[in-house]
Protein backbone atom coordinates (compact mmCIF):
# COMPACT_ATOMS: atom_id res chain seq x y z
CA UNK A 1 0.00 0.00 0.00
CA UNK A 2 1.14 3.42 -0.80
CA UNK A 3 1.60 5.76 2.07
CA UNK A 4 1.44 8.65 0.20
CA UNK A 5 -1.43 7.45 -2.53
CA UNK A 6 -4.83 8.18 -2.21
CA UNK A 7 -6.15 8.41 1.19
CA UNK A 8 -9.62 6.35 0.37
CA UNK A 9 -6.97 3.38 -0.25
CA UNK A 10 -5.83 3.39 3.05
CA UNK A 11 -8.68 3.31 5.31
CA UNK A 12 -10.63 0.44 6.03
CA UNK A 13 -14.11 -0.09 4.50
CA UNK A 14 -17.11 -0.29 5.65
CA UNK A 15 -17.22 -4.16 5.33
CA UNK A 16 -13.91 -4.58 7.27
CA UNK A 17 -15.55 -2.85 10.24
CA UNK A 18 -16.80 -5.38 13.46
CA UNK A 19 -20.41 -5.85 14.09
CA UNK A 20 -21.26 -4.43 17.38
CA UNK A 21 -22.81 -7.30 19.07
CA UNK A 22 -26.45 -6.29 20.06
CA UNK A 23 -29.36 -8.36 20.36
CA UNK A 24 -32.03 -7.64 18.65
CA UNK A 25 -34.75 -6.93 21.08
CA UNK A 26 -31.63 -4.26 22.31
CA UNK A 27 -31.52 -3.20 18.71
CA UNK A 28 -35.14 -2.06 18.82
CA UNK A 29 -35.20 -0.56 22.22
CA UNK A 30 -32.40 1.59 21.66
CA UNK A 31 -34.04 2.82 18.49
CA UNK A 32 -37.31 3.40 20.13
CA UNK A 33 -35.57 5.54 23.27
CA UNK A 34 -33.66 7.84 21.04
CA UNK A 35 -37.04 8.15 19.26
CA UNK A 36 -38.67 9.51 22.64
CA UNK A 37 -35.74 11.00 24.02
CA UNK A 38 -34.62 13.17 20.94
CA UNK A 39 -31.64 11.51 20.39
CA UNK A 40 -32.08 11.33 16.50
CA UNK A 41 -32.25 14.55 15.23
CA UNK A 42 -33.00 14.20 11.11
CA UNK A 43 -32.84 17.68 8.59
CA UNK A 44 -32.14 18.39 5.32
CA UNK A 45 -28.74 20.41 4.89
CA UNK A 46 -27.32 21.59 1.91
CA UNK A 47 -24.15 19.97 2.03
CA UNK A 48 -23.73 19.64 -1.65
CA UNK A 49 -21.61 22.13 -2.49
CA UNK A 50 -18.13 22.88 -1.35
CA UNK A 51 -16.79 25.94 0.94
CA UNK A 52 -14.98 27.63 -1.98
CA UNK A 53 -18.36 27.79 -3.98
CA UNK A 54 -20.01 29.46 -1.13
CA UNK A 55 -17.02 31.82 -1.44
CA UNK A 56 -16.98 32.35 -4.63
CA UNK A 57 -21.12 33.40 -5.07
CA UNK A 58 -20.57 35.66 -2.19
CA UNK A 59 -17.46 37.59 -4.20
CA UNK A 60 -19.70 37.58 -6.99
CA UNK A 61 -22.86 38.90 -5.63
CA UNK A 62 -22.28 41.17 -2.95
CA UNK A 63 -18.03 41.10 -2.34
CA UNK A 64 -17.06 41.72 1.00
CA UNK A 65 -14.36 41.06 3.73
CA UNK A 66 -13.85 37.89 4.42
CA UNK A 67 -11.04 37.14 6.73
CA UNK A 68 -8.79 39.61 8.86
CA UNK A 69 -5.73 38.87 10.32
CA UNK A 70 -2.73 40.90 11.84
CA UNK A 71 -1.48 42.07 8.42
CA UNK A 72 -4.42 42.47 6.09
CA UNK A 73 -8.08 42.29 5.15
CA UNK A 74 -9.11 39.79 2.67
CA UNK A 75 -12.31 40.37 0.43
CA UNK A 76 -14.35 37.28 -0.71
CA UNK A 77 -13.32 37.93 -4.05
CA UNK A 78 -9.74 38.63 -2.78
CA UNK A 79 -9.64 35.06 -0.99
CA UNK A 80 -11.04 32.99 -3.71
CA UNK A 81 -8.29 34.51 -6.25
CA UNK A 82 -5.27 33.44 -3.46
CA UNK A 83 -6.80 29.88 -3.32
CA UNK A 84 -7.13 29.25 -6.84
CA UNK A 85 -3.13 30.46 -7.50
CA UNK A 86 -2.69 28.17 -4.52
CA UNK A 87 -4.61 25.32 -6.19
CA UNK A 88 -2.61 26.28 -9.39
CA UNK A 89 0.88 25.65 -7.28
CA UNK A 90 -0.65 22.01 -5.74
CA UNK A 91 -0.89 20.77 -9.18
CA UNK A 92 2.51 22.57 -10.26
CA UNK A 93 3.49 20.23 -7.49
CA UNK A 94 2.53 17.05 -8.44
CA UNK A 95 -0.82 17.09 -6.02
CA UNK A 96 -3.26 15.06 -7.06
CA UNK A 97 -6.96 14.47 -6.10
CA UNK A 98 -7.24 12.09 -3.15
CA UNK A 99 -3.98 12.87 -1.73
CA UNK A 100 -3.31 14.32 1.62
CA UNK A 101 -1.65 18.05 1.59
CA UNK A 102 0.15 19.37 5.04
CA UNK A 103 -0.58 23.11 5.71
CA UNK A 104 1.85 25.06 8.50
CA UNK A 105 2.60 27.94 9.91
CA UNK A 106 0.80 30.27 12.24
CA UNK A 107 -3.63 31.10 12.03
CA UNK A 108 -3.92 33.65 8.77
CA UNK A 109 -5.82 34.18 6.07
CA UNK A 110 -3.49 32.10 4.28
CA UNK A 111 -3.85 28.89 5.92
CA UNK A 112 -7.57 29.65 5.40
CA UNK A 113 -6.96 29.99 1.39
CA UNK A 114 -4.67 27.02 1.70
CA UNK A 115 -7.55 24.84 3.17
CA UNK A 116 -10.20 25.98 -0.22
CA UNK A 117 -7.54 24.98 -2.26
CA UNK A 118 -7.53 21.82 -1.60
CA UNK A 119 -10.58 21.61 -1.37
CA UNK A 120 -10.59 22.67 -5.41
CA UNK A 121 -8.48 20.12 -6.26
CA UNK A 122 -9.85 17.58 -4.36
CA UNK A 123 -7.18 16.33 -1.84
CA UNK A 124 -7.17 16.16 1.92
CA UNK A 125 -6.27 19.19 4.26
CA UNK A 126 -3.83 18.12 6.92
CA UNK A 127 -2.55 20.72 9.62
CA UNK A 128 0.86 21.14 10.70
CA UNK A 129 0.73 23.53 13.85
CA UNK A 130 3.93 25.96 14.23
CA UNK A 131 4.16 25.04 17.80
CA UNK A 132 4.77 21.39 17.24
CA UNK A 133 8.06 20.32 17.81
CA UNK A 134 9.59 18.33 14.56
CA UNK A 135 9.19 15.23 16.39
CA UNK A 136 5.85 15.78 15.83
CA UNK A 137 5.86 17.16 12.74
CA UNK A 138 7.69 14.59 11.30
CA UNK A 139 5.14 12.16 12.58
CA UNK A 140 2.34 13.83 11.29
CA UNK A 141 3.02 14.24 7.78
CA UNK A 142 4.84 10.60 7.68
CA UNK A 143 1.38 9.00 8.57
CA UNK A 144 -0.49 11.21 6.74
CA UNK A 145 1.67 10.36 3.59
CA UNK A 146 1.57 14.30 2.49
CA UNK A 147 4.27 14.72 -0.27
CA UNK A 148 3.94 18.33 0.20
CA UNK A 149 4.00 21.19 2.82
CA UNK A 150 2.52 24.44 2.26
CA UNK A 151 3.94 26.93 4.25
CA UNK A 152 2.03 29.86 5.64
CA UNK A 153 5.13 31.70 7.08
CA UNK A 154 8.78 30.62 7.93
CA UNK A 155 8.75 28.28 10.77
CA UNK A 156 11.94 26.32 11.57
CA UNK A 157 10.64 23.13 13.22
CA UNK A 158 7.87 23.09 10.67
CA UNK A 159 10.88 22.81 7.95
CA UNK A 160 13.02 20.40 9.44
CA UNK A 161 10.26 17.78 10.37
CA UNK A 162 8.98 18.09 6.90
CA UNK A 163 12.58 17.20 5.74
CA UNK A 164 12.48 14.13 7.92
CA UNK A 165 9.41 12.86 6.96
CA UNK A 166 9.76 13.06 3.48
CA UNK A 167 7.68 15.83 2.62
CA UNK A 168 8.64 18.67 -0.03
CA UNK A 169 8.48 22.41 1.80
CA UNK A 170 6.40 25.04 -0.69
CA UNK A 171 6.09 28.11 0.13
CA UNK A 172 2.63 29.97 0.13
CA UNK A 173 4.03 32.63 -1.66
CA UNK A 174 5.69 30.84 -4.67
CA UNK A 175 1.84 31.18 -5.83
CA UNK A 176 2.07 35.26 -6.23
CA UNK A 177 1.80 35.54 -10.20
CA UNK A 178 0.55 32.47 -11.42
CA UNK A 179 -2.46 31.97 -13.24
CA UNK A 180 -5.65 30.86 -11.54
CA UNK A 181 -6.63 27.20 -11.55
CA UNK A 182 -9.37 27.00 -13.60
CA UNK A 183 -11.02 24.23 -13.24
CA UNK A 184 -14.54 23.69 -11.18
CA UNK A 185 -14.22 22.28 -7.68
CA UNK A 186 -13.93 18.26 -7.16
CA UNK A 187 -16.42 16.73 -5.06
CA UNK A 188 -17.23 13.19 -6.87
CA UNK A 189 -19.35 12.21 -3.87
CA UNK A 190 -20.65 13.45 -0.49
CA UNK A 191 -18.44 10.82 1.45
CA UNK A 192 -15.07 12.17 -0.21
CA UNK A 193 -12.67 12.52 2.34
CA UNK A 194 -12.15 16.52 3.44
CA UNK A 195 -9.32 16.44 5.93
CA UNK A 196 -7.70 14.23 8.84
CA UNK A 197 -6.69 15.38 11.70
CA UNK A 198 -4.50 13.72 14.39
CA UNK A 199 -5.25 13.18 18.19
CA UNK A 200 -3.00 11.58 20.27
CA UNK A 201 -2.91 7.69 20.94
CA UNK A 202 -2.80 5.69 24.18
CA UNK A 203 0.38 4.46 22.75
CA UNK A 204 1.96 7.80 22.11
CA UNK A 205 1.31 7.39 18.31
CA UNK A 206 -1.31 10.01 16.93
CA UNK A 207 -4.10 8.68 15.59
CA UNK A 208 -5.13 10.66 11.83
CA UNK A 209 -9.04 11.06 11.80
CA UNK A 210 -10.37 11.57 8.62
CA UNK A 211 -13.43 13.41 8.63
CA UNK A 212 -15.78 13.20 4.85
CA UNK A 213 -17.34 16.15 3.04
CA UNK A 214 -20.71 15.70 4.17
CA UNK A 215 -19.55 15.41 8.09
CA UNK A 216 -17.78 18.76 7.93
CA UNK A 217 -20.22 20.94 6.14
CA UNK A 218 -23.09 19.22 7.91
CA UNK A 219 -21.07 20.54 11.07
CA UNK A 220 -20.67 24.19 9.85
CA UNK A 221 -24.40 23.78 9.05
CA UNK A 222 -25.23 22.65 12.80
CA UNK A 223 -23.28 25.64 14.10
CA UNK A 224 -24.95 28.41 12.09
CA UNK A 225 -28.55 26.42 12.69
CA UNK A 226 -28.19 26.26 16.71
CA UNK A 227 -26.39 29.65 17.37
CA UNK A 228 -28.56 31.47 14.58
CA UNK A 229 -25.61 32.70 13.05
CA UNK A 230 -25.73 35.46 9.94
CA UNK A 231 -23.24 36.96 7.78
CA UNK A 232 -23.95 40.23 10.52
CA UNK A 233 -21.27 37.54 12.38
CA UNK A 234 -17.74 37.39 13.34
CA UNK A 235 -16.43 34.58 14.51
CA UNK A 236 -12.83 34.77 16.48
CA UNK A 237 -10.08 31.86 14.75
CA UNK A 238 -8.25 31.35 17.98
CA UNK A 239 -7.54 27.76 17.81
CA UNK A 240 -4.45 25.77 16.90
CA UNK A 241 -4.40 24.20 13.78
CA UNK A 242 -4.02 20.96 15.26
CA UNK A 243 -7.31 20.95 17.31
CA UNK A 244 -10.70 20.30 15.21
CA UNK A 245 -12.77 23.33 16.27
CA UNK A 246 -10.17 25.26 13.91
CA UNK A 247 -11.61 23.90 10.75
CA UNK A 248 -15.07 25.74 11.76
CA UNK A 249 -13.69 28.40 13.05
CA UNK A 250 -11.82 29.53 10.20
CA UNK A 251 -14.53 28.13 7.45
CA UNK A 252 -18.05 28.53 8.96
CA UNK A 253 -18.64 32.31 8.44
CA UNK A 254 -17.61 32.04 4.77
CA UNK A 255 -20.83 29.76 4.32
CA UNK A 256 -23.46 32.81 5.29
CA UNK A 257 -20.75 36.02 4.27
CA UNK A 258 -19.88 36.83 7.61
CA UNK A 259 -15.94 37.29 9.01
CA UNK A 260 -13.36 35.25 9.98
CA UNK A 261 -10.95 37.47 12.40
CA UNK A 262 -7.64 35.69 13.40
CA UNK A 263 -6.63 36.04 16.57
CA UNK A 264 -2.56 35.82 17.30
CA UNK A 265 -1.15 33.83 20.27
CA UNK A 266 0.24 37.08 21.25
CA UNK A 267 -3.62 38.45 22.00
CA UNK A 268 -5.14 35.07 22.58
CA UNK A 269 -3.07 34.11 25.50
CA UNK A 270 -4.01 37.51 27.39
CA UNK A 271 -7.10 37.78 28.35
CA UNK A 272 -7.15 41.39 28.81
CA UNK A 273 -6.05 42.03 25.39
CA UNK A 274 -8.44 39.41 23.97
CA UNK A 275 -11.52 41.31 25.50
CA UNK A 276 -9.88 44.30 24.01
CA UNK A 277 -9.71 42.90 20.66
CA UNK A 278 -13.27 41.14 21.04
CA UNK A 279 -14.80 44.86 21.34
CA UNK A 280 -12.53 46.49 18.58
CA UNK A 281 -12.92 44.03 15.78
CA UNK A 282 -16.53 43.49 16.38
CA UNK A 283 -15.77 39.99 17.36
CA UNK A 284 -19.88 37.85 18.06
CA UNK A 285 -18.47 34.43 18.56
CA UNK A 286 -16.22 33.57 20.47
CA UNK A 287 -14.97 29.62 21.28
CA UNK A 288 -12.21 28.71 24.50
CA UNK A 289 -12.10 25.97 26.57
CA UNK A 290 -12.93 26.61 30.08
CA UNK A 291 -10.23 27.42 31.74
CA UNK A 292 -9.48 30.39 29.27
CA UNK A 293 -13.36 31.31 30.03
CA UNK A 294 -12.13 31.42 33.67
CA UNK A 295 -9.43 33.27 33.13
CA UNK A 296 -10.93 35.77 31.16
CA UNK A 297 -13.95 36.45 34.20
CA UNK A 298 -11.14 36.73 36.58
CA UNK A 299 -9.59 39.37 34.78
CA UNK A 300 -12.97 41.16 34.01
CA UNK A 301 -15.01 40.51 36.51
CA UNK A 302 -12.91 39.68 39.60
CA UNK A 303 -14.85 38.17 42.48
CA UNK A 304 -14.68 40.05 45.78
CA UNK A 305 -12.08 39.02 48.35
CA UNK A 306 -12.43 36.89 51.04
CA UNK A 307 -12.87 38.96 54.08
CA UNK A 308 -9.27 37.08 55.37
CA UNK A 309 -7.49 39.14 52.45
CA UNK A 310 -6.01 37.32 49.94
CA UNK A 311 -8.18 35.82 46.91
CA UNK A 312 -8.31 32.27 46.83
CA UNK A 313 -6.90 30.44 44.07
CA UNK A 314 -8.22 29.89 41.41
CA UNK A 315 -9.96 26.14 40.86
CA UNK A 316 -8.22 24.31 37.36
CA UNK A 317 -10.47 21.78 36.05
CA UNK A 318 -9.33 18.22 34.82
CA UNK A 319 -9.41 18.28 31.59
CA UNK A 320 -12.67 16.11 29.73
CA UNK A 321 -12.98 14.18 25.99
CA UNK A 322 -12.45 16.59 23.13
CA UNK A 323 -11.35 13.63 20.37
CA UNK A 324 -8.00 15.67 21.07
CA UNK A 325 -5.13 17.06 24.07
CA UNK A 326 -6.13 20.12 25.03
CA UNK A 327 -5.50 23.77 23.79
CA UNK A 328 -2.86 25.75 26.09
CA UNK A 329 -3.87 27.62 28.59
CA UNK A 330 -3.49 31.53 28.32
CA UNK A 331 -0.54 32.93 29.31
CA UNK A 332 0.06 36.62 30.52
CA UNK A 333 2.33 39.06 29.00
CA UNK A 334 5.12 40.26 30.43
CA UNK A 335 4.50 43.42 32.48
CA UNK A 336 0.55 42.64 32.67
CA UNK A 337 -0.68 43.31 35.97
CA UNK A 338 -3.51 41.30 35.87
CA UNK A 339 -6.27 44.13 36.40
CA UNK A 340 -9.59 44.73 34.62
CA UNK A 341 -9.67 46.21 31.48
CA UNK A 342 -9.62 49.93 31.22
CA UNK A 343 -13.15 50.98 30.59
CA UNK A 344 -15.39 54.28 30.51
CA UNK A 345 -17.75 54.88 33.30
CA UNK A 346 -20.88 52.56 32.87
CA UNK A 347 -19.09 50.20 29.82
CA UNK A 348 -18.82 46.70 29.85
CA UNK A 349 -16.56 44.57 28.33
CA UNK A 350 -17.87 42.11 25.27
CA UNK A 351 -20.77 43.78 25.03
CA UNK A 352 -20.91 43.27 21.43
CA UNK A 353 -20.14 39.38 22.31
CA UNK A 354 -23.35 37.31 21.21
CA UNK A 355 -22.04 33.52 21.71
CA UNK A 356 -19.46 32.23 24.00
CA UNK A 357 -18.94 27.95 23.26
CA UNK A 358 -16.79 26.54 25.81
CA UNK A 359 -15.53 23.00 24.56
CA UNK A 360 -12.50 20.76 25.23
CA UNK A 361 -12.55 21.19 28.83
CA UNK A 362 -15.66 19.81 30.91
CA UNK A 363 -17.51 22.76 31.60
CA UNK A 364 -18.29 23.28 35.79
CA UNK A 365 -21.00 24.59 37.15
CA UNK A 366 -19.57 27.27 39.30
CA UNK A 367 -17.60 28.59 36.28
CA UNK A 368 -21.19 29.04 34.33
CA UNK A 369 -22.56 30.44 36.95
CA UNK A 370 -20.21 33.27 36.85
CA UNK A 371 -20.35 33.42 33.10
CA UNK A 372 -24.56 34.05 33.34
CA UNK A 373 -23.71 36.53 36.30
CA UNK A 374 -21.39 39.13 34.75
CA UNK A 375 -22.53 38.54 31.28
CA UNK A 376 -25.75 38.22 31.40
CA UNK A 377 -25.83 39.67 27.59
CA UNK A 378 -24.22 36.73 25.92
CA UNK A 379 -25.29 33.48 25.76
CA UNK A 380 -23.18 30.53 27.00
CA UNK A 381 -23.21 26.97 24.98
CA UNK A 382 -21.56 23.79 26.07
CA UNK A 383 -20.08 22.13 23.31
CA UNK A 384 -19.43 18.02 23.40
CA UNK A 385 -18.04 15.69 20.32
CA UNK A 386 -14.92 13.84 19.06
CA UNK A 387 -12.34 14.79 16.51
CA UNK A 388 -13.60 11.52 14.87
CA UNK A 389 -17.10 12.45 14.33
CA UNK A 390 -16.30 15.72 12.51
CA UNK A 391 -16.04 17.92 15.80
CA UNK A 392 -18.99 18.61 17.96
CA UNK A 393 -22.18 15.89 18.23
CA UNK A 394 -23.84 17.51 20.85
CA UNK A 395 -25.00 21.46 21.58
CA UNK A 396 -26.59 22.19 25.21
CA UNK A 397 -27.24 26.54 25.84
CA UNK A 398 -26.68 26.63 29.76
CA UNK A 399 -29.35 28.78 31.57
CA UNK A 400 -29.88 29.02 35.25
CA UNK A 401 -31.64 26.42 35.67
CA UNK A 402 -28.71 23.62 35.00
CA UNK A 403 -27.14 25.49 37.51
CA UNK A 404 -28.77 23.04 40.45
CA UNK A 405 -27.28 19.80 38.56
CA UNK A 406 -23.85 18.23 40.04
CA UNK A 407 -22.65 18.54 36.14
CA UNK A 408 -24.21 20.23 33.37
CA UNK A 409 -25.46 18.84 30.53
CA UNK A 410 -24.16 18.51 27.42
CA UNK A 411 -27.06 19.02 25.76
CA UNK A 412 -28.92 17.32 22.55
CA UNK A 413 -27.55 15.95 19.07
CA UNK A 414 -26.53 18.44 16.83
CA UNK A 415 -28.58 18.35 13.12
CA UNK A 416 -27.95 14.65 11.75
CA UNK A 417 -26.29 13.20 14.39
CA UNK A 418 -27.83 9.85 15.98
CA UNK A 419 -26.96 9.22 19.92
CA UNK A 420 -27.22 5.93 21.58
CA UNK A 421 -26.70 5.26 25.01
CA UNK A 422 -25.84 1.32 25.73
CA UNK A 423 -23.98 -0.34 28.47
CA UNK A 424 -22.14 -3.30 27.69
CA UNK A 425 -23.19 -6.80 30.08
CA UNK A 426 -21.27 -9.45 31.91
CA UNK A 427 -21.76 -11.64 28.37
CA UNK A 428 -20.42 -8.72 25.79
CA UNK A 429 -23.30 -8.14 24.59
CA UNK A 430 -25.00 -4.38 24.49
CA UNK A 431 -28.05 -2.98 26.07
CA UNK A 432 -29.88 0.20 25.96
CA UNK A 433 -29.86 2.80 28.81
CA UNK A 434 -33.05 4.55 29.59
CA UNK A 435 -33.11 8.12 31.49
CA UNK A 436 -31.10 8.07 34.31
CA UNK A 437 -29.16 4.80 33.49
CA UNK A 438 -25.60 5.72 33.08
CA UNK A 439 -23.79 4.16 29.73
CA UNK A 440 -21.50 4.36 27.60
CA UNK A 441 -22.35 7.01 24.79
CA UNK A 442 -22.30 6.02 21.08
CA UNK A 443 -22.91 8.14 17.66
CA UNK A 444 -24.05 7.43 14.61
CA UNK A 445 -25.32 9.52 11.52
CA UNK A 446 -23.68 11.82 8.78
CA UNK A 447 -21.25 13.06 11.53
CA UNK A 448 -19.23 10.09 11.73
CA UNK A 449 -16.17 10.17 9.88
CA UNK A 450 -14.45 7.25 7.82
CA UNK A 451 -11.86 5.83 10.51
CA UNK A 452 -8.19 6.09 11.10
CA UNK A 453 -5.83 6.72 8.06
CA UNK A 454 -3.44 3.76 7.40
CA UNK A 455 -4.53 2.36 11.14
CA UNK A 456 -6.83 -0.40 10.40
CA UNK A 457 -6.36 -1.77 13.83
CA UNK A 458 -7.51 1.06 16.13
CA UNK A 459 -10.08 1.92 13.34
CA UNK A 460 -11.68 -1.75 14.28
CA UNK A 461 -11.22 -0.60 18.05
CA UNK A 462 -13.64 2.62 17.54
CA UNK A 463 -15.30 2.42 14.67
CA UNK A 464 -18.46 -0.35 13.77
CA UNK A 465 -21.19 -1.27 11.31
CA UNK A 466 -24.22 0.70 12.40
CA UNK A 467 -26.95 -2.16 13.89
CA UNK A 468 -29.57 0.40 14.29
CA UNK A 469 -30.60 1.11 10.70
CA UNK A 470 -29.74 2.73 7.39
CA UNK A 471 -27.33 5.50 8.73
CA UNK A 472 -25.97 7.74 5.54
CA UNK A 473 -22.29 6.78 6.83
CA UNK A 474 -23.30 3.04 8.12
CA UNK A 475 -20.61 3.31 10.82
CA UNK A 476 -20.88 3.77 14.57
CA UNK A 477 -18.27 5.31 16.78
CA UNK A 478 -17.47 4.45 20.59
CA UNK A 479 -16.60 7.32 21.73
CA UNK A 480 -15.34 5.87 25.33
CA UNK A 481 -17.09 8.56 27.39
CA UNK A 482 -19.96 7.56 29.85
CA UNK A 483 -23.17 9.95 30.16
CA UNK A 484 -26.37 9.56 31.39
CA UNK A 485 -29.64 10.98 29.59
CA UNK A 486 -31.30 13.63 32.03
CA UNK A 487 -35.10 13.53 31.88
CA UNK A 488 -37.01 16.47 30.73
CA UNK A 489 -37.04 19.34 33.36
CA UNK A 490 -34.13 17.93 35.38
CA UNK A 491 -32.12 21.15 34.16
CA UNK A 492 -33.18 24.16 32.46
CA UNK A 493 -34.31 22.11 29.70
CA UNK A 494 -37.78 20.84 28.91
CA UNK A 495 -36.57 18.03 27.18
CA UNK A 496 -34.52 15.24 27.60
CA UNK A 497 -30.54 16.07 28.00
CA UNK A 498 -27.38 14.19 27.92
CA UNK A 499 -25.30 14.59 30.87
CA UNK A 500 -21.37 13.74 30.67
CA UNK A 501 -19.90 11.76 33.61
CA UNK A 502 -15.84 11.13 32.73
CA UNK A 503 -14.35 8.32 30.73
CA UNK A 504 -15.56 5.04 31.09
CA UNK A 505 -12.38 3.99 31.86
CA UNK A 506 -12.24 5.77 35.39
CA UNK A 507 -15.83 4.04 36.39
CA UNK A 508 -15.13 1.69 39.67
CA UNK A 509 -17.31 -1.09 41.38
CA UNK A 510 -16.89 -1.41 44.99
CA UNK A 511 -18.83 -3.54 46.89
CA UNK A 512 -21.18 -4.38 44.09
CA UNK A 513 -22.09 -0.17 43.03
CA UNK A 514 -20.37 0.95 40.47
CA UNK A 515 -19.32 4.56 41.09
CA UNK A 516 -17.72 7.89 38.42
CA UNK A 517 -14.39 9.04 40.00
CA UNK A 518 -15.09 12.28 38.00
CA UNK A 519 -18.54 12.24 40.27
CA UNK A 520 -17.26 12.42 43.29
CA UNK A 521 -14.46 14.83 42.02
CA UNK A 522 -17.39 17.02 41.27
CA UNK A 523 -18.84 16.97 44.58
CA UNK A 524 -15.38 18.17 46.00
CA UNK A 525 -14.87 20.98 43.95
CA UNK A 526 -17.84 22.55 44.85
CA UNK A 527 -16.51 23.28 48.36
CA UNK A 528 -15.11 26.56 48.32
CA UNK A 529 -12.02 25.56 50.18
CA UNK A 530 -11.28 23.15 47.99
CA UNK A 531 -8.92 24.05 44.46
CA UNK A 532 -8.89 20.95 42.29
CA UNK A 533 -9.55 17.06 43.19
CA UNK A 534 -8.49 13.56 42.00
CA UNK A 535 -10.02 11.18 42.84
CA UNK A 536 -8.28 6.99 43.10
CA UNK A 537 -9.08 3.96 44.23
CA UNK A 538 -7.07 1.95 46.62
CA UNK A 539 -7.19 -1.52 47.72
CA UNK A 540 -6.54 -2.39 51.20
CA UNK A 541 -6.12 -6.74 52.07
CA UNK A 542 -8.78 -8.06 54.36
CA UNK A 543 -7.66 -7.85 58.11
Amino acid sequence: MNARGPAADRLLPLAGLPALDVPEAQVRRARELAVRHGMLREEDVDIADPVITRVERFAAERDGTAVTDGTRAVSYAGLAAEARRLAALLENEGVEPGTVVGVGGPRSATVIAAFLAIELIGALYVPADESWPAGRVRDVLAQAGASVLVMADDAGALAEGAAAAGCRVVRAAAADGLAPWAGEPRLNTLDQPRYVLFTSGSTGRPKGAVVEHRGMVNHLWAKIGDMGLTGADVVAFTAPLGFDISVWQMLCPLLLGGRVDVVDDEVGHDPVAFAQAVDERGITIVELVPTMVRHLLDDLTPEPRPAGGTTPETPRQRPGHSGGTTPQTPRQRPGHSGGTTPQTPGQRPLQGLRWMIATGEELPAELSRRWLEAMPHTRLLNAYGPTECSDDVTHHTVTAGDLRLLRLPIGTPVVNARLYVLREEDDGTWAACDAGETGELFVGGAVVGRGYLGDDERTREAFYRDPFGDSPTGRLYRTGDAVRLLPAGAGGEDRPTLQYLGRVDRQVKIAGVRMELGEIEAVLQRHPSVGAAAVIVHEYPAG
